[in-house]
């Protein structure tokens, strides 16, 4: 059972691993996109984004979880004819609506531009991005074919490649189109979604045509084996896809309710309409995607955990389930406690390193805590999903929104909370829909959580790691004070503190038992050799 987790985490790891480097690319794209086209480029080259995420949602319409899903449940009985004829239905819905969605947006562009930004130099950003929605469904068929077979390393590869083109070919187009005009250069900077999107295509394309021989010689019928009728087929993708896609409108429509409650409430507060703007720009485009940034791994557990449990469920492997389900809690707990109070401690030093603005060091210090809960959130998710009920998170999610709605109606008109307030929201509204989660999850797995291992130890070793990340920056200041300009002393202690607390954190997660031999050895690549090396120095305890 070991050997099948460490699987799993494998895959995790490579999806992780490779969509935080991806986030770190995207980080330095938007720091020179801005410095090109300054705050009205970035206003254009956002206009399309929105529009462009939502339709990707209806697009691919949750289908590559369920082509995953069911996918993994005929490949756990070797059922690989059967495995391809779904890929095959679910690639020509996908290609289809892929394409219709697309001709929506190029031929209703002047519509979006008119109706819903009400500025028609979107126009041209929002023709431009439209090729991407095909291109990014048609690839998210094929992520869909191998995270199925539980192999990730194609969509991580896909991924990282699609960022890398995604910010190359834009760059490149702003400066080209620049002296045309600054509506063309964000379209040029929207186009770089389609040439990633391509990018991607072509390498996941590659990949399975290289590999589709091996699968092929496994597609042949048992004696009296046939395959079930293509209606079913089509309806089983959508009964699992339907409330996948619903559970993917329900965040978008949070944050647009979010966005229609906040800055009002704001100026009830006394606060007027500029501040208010401020306030609002400081919570969601400063603080957001900081908070957002751990939840990379927690959405590459939850991508491995779909298949994972698909697969374990089909086989009616309790014990499988269970042990899958407590190694991802665990694990999720284990780098999102540690992250939150990271943030919450360097939450100043952080919003100054990074956009000069300490005042934002106070929605980041209150949305640091929102990580814990979003992370697991998001790893639960996975779980749900693999045990094909995808719109219980949904609905869940749906519930912690209307709490979120509630708090932040109340909170956020406080002077003294402001954005604060609607920081606050959104930790309780998202703790709700964490969990019922969990909640759903122990009753229909027999899972119990361990409060010693997921609450008393990873809370003693975050203590230790937060007293040394607090020490360490202010040693940091202290010393180099007199030496150092206030911006390089600033990057070099956040930097410094930043690795010190994740040493110290490591080691008092060995020190206090919190991580266990054969957790440590699942570790890809590294989990052998680790293990051997912390033995010697006597800080690994026995399982």
């Amino acid at each position: 059972m070991t050997s099948r987790n460490a699987a799993f985490i494998r895959g995790a790891a490579i999806l992780a691993a490779t969509g935080i480097a991806a986030r770190v690319i995207g980080a330095v794209f938007r720091i020179v996109l801005a410095a090109i086209l300054g705050d009205e480029g970035i206003g254009l080259y956002m206009y399309a984004y929105p529009i462009y995420s939502t339709l990707l949602v209806v697009s691919t319409a949750g289908i590559p979880v369920a082509l995953s899903k069911l996918m993994a449940e005929k490949i756990a009985f070797n059922d690989y004819p059967s495995a391809m004829r779904i890929f095959r239905i679910a690639f020509f819905i996908l290609t289809f609506t892929g394409l219709l969605i697309t001709l929506v947006l190029i031929l209703g562009a002047n519509f979006f531009a008119a109706v819903i930004v009400k500025d028609m130099k979107a126009v041209w950003p929002l023709i431009a991005i439209s090729p991407a929605i095909f291109f990014v469904t048609i690839m998210a068929a094929l992520r869909g074919f191998f995270q199925g077979q539980q192999n990730m390393l194609p969509t991580a590869v896909s991924q990282l490649l699609e960022q890398l083109f995604r910010v190359g070919f834009s760059i490149f187009m702003v400066v080209l189109l620049l002296p045309v005009g600054l509506e063309f250069a964000a379209a040029g900077a929207t186009s770089g979604a389609a040439a990633g999107g391509l990018a991607g295509l072509i390498y996941l394309t590659y990949y399975y045509w290289r590999r589709k021989k091996d699968f092929a010689g496994q597609l042949y019928l048992e004696p009296g084996q046939s395959f079930d009728p293509a209606g079913k087929i089509v309806s089983s993708i959508f009964s699992l896809a339907i409330p996948v896609t619903i559970g993917g409108l329900v965040v978008p429509l949070i944050s647009l309710i979010d966005l229609a409650v906040v800055p009002r409430q704001l100026q009830a507060a006394g606060f007027d309409l500029e501040t208010s703007r401020a306030l609002y720009g400081q919570l969601t485009g400063m603080a957001g995607p900081i908070v957002y940034f751990p939840n990379v791994i927690a959405l590459a557990l939850s991508i491995s955990l779909v298949p994972a449990i698909s697969e374990a469920y089909a086989l009616k492997n309790r014990d499988l389930i269970q042990s899958r389900s407590s190694i991802a809690v665990k694990l999720t707990v284990l780098f999102s406690l540690p992250s939150a109070l990271g943030l919450f401690l360097l939450a100043e030093p952080i919003t100054v390193l990074l956009y000069n603005n300490a005042a934002a060091g106070y929605s980041l210090a209150l949305m640091s805590w929102t990580v814990i809960p979003l992370c697991l959130y998001v790893t639960t998710t996975g779980l749900i999903q693999g045990l094909g009920k995808p719109i219980v998170p949904a609905l869940n999610m749906f519930v912690g929104g209307l709490v979120k709605i509630v708090f932040a109606w109340y909170l956020t008109p406080i002077p003294a909370l402001n954005v604060g307030g609607a920081a606050i929201a959104s930790i309780i509204g998202i703790g709700v829909a964490a969990a019922l989660n969990l909640n759903y999850v122990a009753r229909a797995t027999g899972w119990r959580g361990n409060a010693k291992a997921l609450i008393i130890l990873p809370l003693g070793a975050a203590a230790v790691m937060g007293l040394s990340v607090f020490i360490c920056y202010r040693a940091v200041v202290f010393f180099g004070e007199s030496l150092l300009s206030s911006g390089l002393l600033n990057a070099i202690a956040v930097l410094m503190a930043i690795f010190i607390g994740a040493l110290v954190y490591s080691l008092a997660l060995l020190l206090l038992g919190a991580l266990k031999r054969e957790e440590l050895q699942q570790v890809p690549h590294l989990g052998a050799r680790l293990t051997v090396f912390f033995e010697r120095l006597g800080l690994l305890k026995n399982t």
